[in-house]
């Protein structure tokens, strides 16, 4: 079956083939894409001037199973291009009010499925080692991404003694505290459409002072990838005002997750010196409930007022 990545080449070839009606087509999808992508068949074939079943016997030709098949290539295919309003435009053309909760929640699910499912097992082992060999470990994220490079940063500082969540206000700032980066250092860098191209920069400087770089990011194709040597490649959405980061976000989790058994002896002895601290200077209050033996016991002594 035809893929995303290949969809333009994919009507190129088949150009000869076409009637006159799919010609057409393909013309208006290379030409107009940016639109095409809201359209339903029906509507694409109206503005073409053709019928809705040619519209459908075109997905075919190029491979696709029906329609929905064939638009799921177009929004991938331009899905570092769209704009937020772009993004409005497409959910609220997928779903009604009615229907929000269970979409997205099976949305995302899928997302999660299909990442498990497409993810490269021997890069997740190459960026577990490469991790633990680092001298100092750099985390990036920017916009949405912020939050993601932000909980990983806040685990890794838990198992490594030099951890940077790079500070984002500006270009600059950046690379003030990337200055020191050498090849005895790895950078991990989180981006998903649209691509941040601070990101993109702070990667291609750390490539150049041959540090190890690790992406998180959506796909092959992914501008990100040209700078790493380890990339970790996991679903998102593009057709909501908001980026759907859960795959992204459950990688990170088995990374975390993975690194806390290769130093599971440095974690533990972190979090009961944590533990300490947290007691002397009441971090955490009394009144929390903990669970003891299975019961739930509200603790609220100890707080002085």
């Amino acid at each position: 079956m035809a893929t995303s990545d290949d969809l333009l080449s994919r009507m190129n070839e088949k150009l000869i083939t076409m009637s006159k009606g799919q010609r057409k087509l393909a013309t208006f999808i290379s030409r107009n894409y940016d639109k095409a992508v809201f359209m339903t068949a029906a509507k694409m074939g109206e503005e073409v001037g053709v019928s809705e079943s040619t519209v459908v016997r075109f997905a075919t030709l190029l491979g696709y199973s029906g329609y929905p098949a064939f638009q799921k290539a177009m929004e991938a295919m331009v899905q570092d291009k769209l704009n937020s309003i772009q993004k409005i435009e497409i959910a609220s053309g997928k779903m009604t009010r009615q229907e929000v909760l269970e979409t997205v929640l099976r949305a995302d699910a899928e997302k999660i499925k299909l990442t498990l499912d497409t993810l490269d097992r021997d890069a997740f082992e190459m960026a577990i080692d490469t991790i633990l060999k680092a001298r100092r470990i750099y985390v990036l994220g920017i916009r949405s991404c912020a939050p993601l490079a932000s909980f990983l940063g806040f685990y890794l500082n838990l198992m490594f003694r030099d951890v940077t969540i790079v500070s984002t206000n500006n270009s600059s700032e950046i690379f003030e505290q990337m200055l020191r980066i050498d090849e005895e250092d790895c950078i991990i860098g989180i981006s998903f459409p649209r691509y941040s191209m601070r990101t993109l920069k702070a990667m291609e400087f750390a490539n150049s002072r041959n540090a190890k770089v690790i992406t998180i990011t959506d796909s092959k194709n992914s501008p990100m990838n040209l700078y790493s040597s380890c990339n970790l490649l996991a679903r998102s959405d593009m057709a909501s005002i908001v980026d759907s980061l859960v795959a992204p976000l459950s990688v990170i989790n088995a990374l975390i997750v993975s690194l806390c058994m290769k130093k599971q002896d440095n974690v533990f002895e972190t979090l009961e010196a944590l533990e300490d601290i947290w007691n002397e200077y009441q971090v955490y209050g009394a009144d929390e409930i903990n669970r003891v033996n299975d019961s739930n016991i509200l603790d609220t002594g100890g707080i002085n007022e």
